[in-house]
């Protein structure tokens, strides 16, 4: 027999093995590269750019972050030698963080992310599926009561984003 309970228990089993898996990813990443999730998406971020440099006012709108978490994010890449502050040509007020080599480097190193594999999977699926996925979370995010917390397009529990989650 199934009963509601049962139900409710396997739900929230899956939900914790989710919220487990990102954790194991977390760690593993920091203590095997010395970086945080974040700080990997600010590197890949930048990879991608033109040049291999953005503002931060562009890498904050990509990692969907405030301002003094992503300074904080820069300012420990860059400690590490992974990012170079430079001055755009031609405008020195305004700041270029552009990618070092040993920041590119390091990314060649760290495997595709939990979050970017979860991309490439819900592409894949139908429309129907995708929106049936969509309704699930749409749900426990209304009974949960956690609409208006604002939220990064990534899938992380980093402390580095806890900490300045406030503003």
């Amino acid at each position: 027999m199934y009963t509601k309970k049962m139900e409710t228990t396997d739900i929230l089993i899956k939900i914790r093995k989710i919220v487990r898996s990102v954790d194991i990813e977390s760690k593993k990443i920091q203590k095997e590269h010395g970086v945080s999730i974040p700080q990997v998406l600010c590197l890949s971020f930048l990879h991608e750019s033109p040049n291999y440099q953005s503002t931060q006012g562009e890498i904050r709108k990509y990692l969907n972050l405030n301002p003094s978490t992503v300074s904080g994010i820069i300012n420990r890449l860059e400690k590490k030698g992974y990012l170079a502050r430079l001055p755009k040509t031609g405008d020195k007020r305004v700041v270029n963080i552009t990618l070092t080599s040993s920041g590119d480097k390091l990314l060649s190193t760290i495997p595709s992310l939990l979050h970017e594999q979860l991309n490439e999977k819900l592409l894949q699926l139908n429309e129907n599926e995708l929106a049936t996925v969509e309704a699930g979370l749409n749900t426990l995010v209304k009974i949960l009561d956690i609409e208006k917390i604002e939220a990064s397009p990534m899938i992380t529990l980093d402390p580095e984003l806890e900490a300045n989650s406030d503003q």
